[in-house]
């Protein structure tokens, strides 16, 4: 859900602003979740069902008055037909065009980085699907025009030439994922990837296309160039989840983009 067209709405009327403000137990949204109530429609979530349909008419009614700020407390049990069994608190604002400044830095959300190198297929279909997660995305490639003219949202296009020079500006704990139209180039942007893993020891996460065949050949031109077995060990290749042995671009994709989620789920 985008931030800028809740705050594009918002200088046209007010809203009542919810967020989860505390939780505890299994609960469906995070500590920071938001949603936007206006007198017609909303936008974002709270974590659906009688919860947020009870936290909605609350925000209407609140709308409705003007009242102040106030923090409600929602038990995740048979009073509200949900059986999570944890507790949200919501923060409930009324807020307006002139609080438009103020709410821009405090929902903006910094998401993870994560570079890809390639734009072949694979990386076309890739694309698609990262872009609608919660990631500040960089897609690279030596080529020009490689990149098609229809890009998603938010999405950063970088030429580079070589293209693993482009490494050394990628953001600190940036995530890697590297399917170059080359075998060549795959090694250079690895290699260039384990020398700053070397210096500054901040990509969690470099992942590389391909077989363990390719891998196992990759890791003995590596260690010629004076990698050792701990430093190679950090790349993940073949890449993706296991049990999903489809080859289609678009297969592929989902069980790398799945992979990725579970790196940033292991680095809370």
């Amino acid at each position: 859900m985008s931030l800028d067209l809740f705050l594009r709405r918002l200088a046209l009327e007010s809203a009542c602003l919810m967020t989860v403000h505390a939780s505890r137990g299994s609960v469906p949204r995070e500590k920071g979740a938001w949603m936007a109530v206006f007198a017609e429609g909303a936008l974002g979530t709270i974590g659906g069902g009688h919860l947020e349909f009870a936290a909605m008419a609350q925000a209407r009614e609140r709308l409705a008055s003007g009242i102040g700020e106030a923090v409600i407390r929602y038990p995740l049990g048979p009073s509200l037909g949900q059986c999570c069994g944890g507790e949200l608190q919501v923060c409930f604002e009324v807020v307006t065009a002139a609080d438009i400044g103020a709410l821009r830095e405090r929902l903006t959300i910094q998401h993870p980085a994560l570079a890809l190198f390639g734009g072949g297929h694979v990386g076309q279909a890739l694309v698609q699907v990262l872009a609608r997660l919660p990631l500040k995305l960089t897609w690279i490639d030596s080529r020009d025009e490689i990149f098609p003219t229809e890009l998603p949202a938010g999405l950063v296009c970088q030429h580079s030439d070589p293209v693993q020079a482009e490494v050394a500006c990628l953001a600190p704990g940036s995530r890697v994922l590297i399917m170059s139209f080359s075998h060549a180039e795959d090694l250079e942007v690895v290699a260039a990837c384990l020398t700053r893993q070397r210096l500054q020891a901040d990509l969690p996460y470099v992942g590389l296309i391909g077989s363990r065949t390719k891998w196992a050949t990759f890791g003995k031109r590596l260690a010629a160039r004076g990698f050792t077995d701990q430093e190679i060990g950090h790349v993940t290749c073949p890449i993706g989840i296991s049990g999903i042995d489809g080859k289609e671009p678009e297969v592929i994709a989902v069980a790398v983009a799945a992979q990725i989620l579970q790196s940033l789920s292991d680095r809370r």
